[in-house]
């Protein structure tokens, strides 16, 4: 696996590097010192993975991750000194295209392999990703629903780009929009709290992170907040599980839809907008066979044409949509006379 390198710090480079000597098969074909740099590494020599720092002159990670994946699009984790502390920044740069984000390992750490095990995971992840050796999802058999049942959820699956798509789609929502919504968005636990406040700070709907036992409550957003896969346990009970276990990516779009498709008692939409993968795609179709509404983010609109893809071309999708016209959508599907 070729991977570049892009900080300002001479120190957090020399991090870098030596994390990557723990596995032989990962090779640093460049190391940039801003973003400048990076792109123009990227364009002489593509590599699978950029390691990319945030706060750096010369342009900064999240402009050098837009232009990257604008022009010559690879997987990119964000690797900076305390992801928490910037935050925001992190979901900028996963709104253009960057994966995940985790901290710089500590070099001075004495045992640097343990400092490591989380970016080394972040990589293998993306690896699994790049060569498409996650594992098969099968379809969830469905029970049938009750016709007379108004019950009514939106379900939305996202991952690289999703912070983005999801503030313009959520944004796009009035506060008198009714439906209940689930959001399962591929990111790192230790942050996802941030997110939630963050989206919340991009729509009028309230956001928080789904819990152990939760009912979806109407015009409220709820968001998959654990490392385990968010998933209905009973009709309009959520809960989390750690199965399927070898998913590439936890919480899985695909569990959460599948889980829907065969338990939520009344009607859904289902939609599977940017992110890298295949995940969601099977779990679009199955709600998509039960008799939901189903959408896929189109290509021109997303930062990475993965997910929605794969949707496309399994026929998971009735509509495949740019970004800017899911929320209309929504608004004319649940309510054709609109909202006030």
């Amino acid at each position: 696996m070729k991977i570049g390198i892009v900080t300002a710090l001479p120190l957090a480079a020399e991090t870098l590097r030596r994390v990557l000597t723990l596995v032989p098969e990962r090779e640093l074909v460049w190391t940039a010192k801003n973003g400048r740099e990076a792109i123009e590494f990227c364009a002489k020599r593509a590599p699978d993975l950029v390691l990319m720092d945030l706060i750096m002159p010369e342009m900064g990670g999240v402009e050098a991750t837009r232009q990257i994946m604008a022009n010559t699009p690879c997987a990119i984790v964000i690797v900076t000194s305390d992801v928490k502390s910037h935050s925001s920044r992190v979901f900028e740069a996963m709104g253009h295209g960057a994966l995940d984000a985790v901290n710089t390992p500590a070099l001075d750490f004495g045992d640097l392999s343990a400092a490591a095990a989380p970016l080394l995971a972040k990589i293998a992840t993306v690896e699994r990703l790049i060569r498409g050796t996650g594992p098969a999802h099968g379809v969830v058999r469905s029970r049938r629903v009750s016709a007379a049942s108004r019950q009514e959820l939106v379900t939305i699956g996202a991952s690289a780009g999703g912070p983005a798509a999801l503030a313009v789609v959520l944004g796009g929502l009035p506060s008198t929009f009714a439906a209940p919504i689930v959001v399962i968005q591929h990111v790192d636990e230790r942050f996802v709290s941030g997110m939630a406040d963050w989206l919340g700070q991009k729509c009028v709907l309230p956001v928080r992170l789904a819990v152990e036992g939760d009912h979806p409550q109407p015009g409220t957003v709820l968001l998959a907040g654990t490392g385990d896969h968010l998933a209905f346990k009973a009709a309009n009970r959520l809960g989390y599980t750690p199965v399927p276990r070898d998913y590439v990516y936890r919480p899985s779009v695909d569990v959460f839809f599948q889980s829907v498709s065969k338990l939520w008692p009344g009607r859904a939409v289902g939609v599977l907008l940017t992110g890298m993968g295949r995940d969601g795609a099977v779990g679009l179709k199955a709600l998509r066979a039960k008799g939901h509404y189903t959408i896929a983010q189109d290509k021109a609109s997303s930062a990475v044409y993965g997910m929605p893809k794969a949707a496309a071309e399994v026929g998971a999708a009735v509509d495949v949509l740019p970004l800017k016209r899911i929320a209309p959508k929504l608004i004319e599907y649940f309510c054709p006379q609109g909202l006030s």
